[in-house]
């Protein structure tokens, strides 16, 4: 049955096959003269040559139907409309190729130059308004200049980053840590169809795993690597001390990438990862032309791109405005709204102790607040105020 294979058929059952990951593709390439083909006509012996091939990884290579149905494979690519390309084919993202694991080939649906200039927004799935609000500026100043913004697809900031740039009319490439038919989180099934719509030319799904893969603690680091090892870099907009954005801030350091980071304030859990990126030499991100200043200082910039100036959001750490309450407050929701206007978030116990105004009364105004669209009520029972 490998006898009637191409290479690019090879290369997907290699890419597909359980317990053998990229370095190992990448090792059984180089030790067949880079044909993949030869893989499948070797016999144990040979395979148990290649370093970091057992005797396992070497009978799911020799019996490799039992572990990868083709004819469905294929049959999902056409049905679903997407493609899969090879580390071989010019499409490939020429940056990805220069990272120590790079994936053998890479599935996508939708329509995306990869060898136009990338840039990473990532950060927490629970961003403060705040950080929404960074995140979608940040998106589109970067599209208006000609970049594609390239995110997780997680819930948070990823999406925020994603829904601003095709706001914006520009591309941006959404990185599975799942199979690539497979929505998740489900409620993004609006932004998959928005960004995979070929027709509509804003982007692609892409992902390195066969149709039908569920994302576990494995795929998730398998996938920051990609968003970093794509961009030239990668900017950090909120982010807990542990997560996936601080992995992918680690994968940039280990790709050479630029790695940028929004600062915060020191009492949000939100902030302390960016602040510590800062601390450890990430260069921090006040506005757009951070980014185009360092990617000219070092020789990156592929765009004749000017200052930021003429971008709406090239200010994007705004200092929060003195004057954002309206006439038509009592007393008490003005005092409780001053509270918010550096950006805190706060619970009624919080606003209860620095006002010194009794709780129901804190609470009755924080409900006015929120009804007049000052304030909003976060899942966790804190309020912020509106962006």
């Amino acid at each position: 049955m490998s006898d009637d294979l191409n290479e690019r058929q090879a290369l997907m059952i290699l890419n597909g096959l359980p317990g053998i990951g990229p370095v190992s593709t990448t090792r059984l390439l180089n030790r067949f003269g880079d044909d993949a083909l030869e893989i499948f006509k070797a016999n144990e012996k040979t395979l148990l040559d290649v370093e970091g091939i057992g005797k396992k990884n070497a009978g799911t290579i020799l019996d490799w139907p039992k572990f990868f149905n083709l004819q469905r494979e294929e049959t999902l690519l056409e049905k679903h409309n997407a493609t899969f390309i090879t580390i071989k084919d010019d499409r490939y993202p020429p940056l990805l190729k220069e990272i120590y694991d790079p994936p053998i080939g890479l599935y996508f649906l939708g329509e995306c130059d990869f060898g136009a200039s990338c840039a990473a927004i990532v950060g927490t799935r629970r961003p403060t308004l705040y950080g929404r609000s960074v995140a979608r500026r940040l998106a589109g100043d970067l599209v208006r200049l000609g970049f594609c913004v390239v995110s997780g697809f997680a819930r948070g900031i990823d999406s925020e980053s994603h829904e601003g740039a095709l706001d914006a009319g520009g591309k941006t490439m959404a990185i599975l840590g799942c199979g690539s038919d497979i929505i998740y989180p489900p409620e993004n099934l609006d932004l998959y169809r928005r960004i995979s719509q070929t027709e509509a030319g804003a982007g692609a799904i892409v992902s390195e795993f066969p149709f039908g893969r569920r994302a576990d603690r494995q795929t998730f680091p398998m996938r920051n690597r990609l968003i970093s090892g794509m961009c030239q870099a990668v900017i950090v907009v909120e982010s807990d001390l542990k997560g996936g954005s601080m992995i992918t801030a680690r994968f940039a350091g280990e790709h050479g990438r630029l790695i940028f980071a929004v600062p915060g304030r020191i009492d949000q859990a939100a902030s302390r990862g960016c602040n510590r990126l800062i601390r450890d030499g990430a260069t921090l991100f006040s506005s757009i032309d951070d980014l185009i200043e360092e990617l000219r200082y070092t020789g990156q910039m592929q765009l004749n791109l000017e200052p930021a100036s003429p971008v709406s959001g090239a200010g994007v750490m705004e200092s929060p405005s003195e004057n954002f309450l309206p006439d038509n407050l009592s007393e008490s929701e003005k005092t409780i709204a001053q509270c918010f206007a550096d950006g805190a978030i706060l619970y009624p116990d919080n606003v209860n102790e620095t006002t010194g105004l009794p709780l129901n009364e804190v609470t009755a105004s924080l409900m006015m607040l929120e009804l007049k669209r000052l304030l909003q009520k976060r899942a966790d029972g804190s309020y912020e105020k509106t962006s």
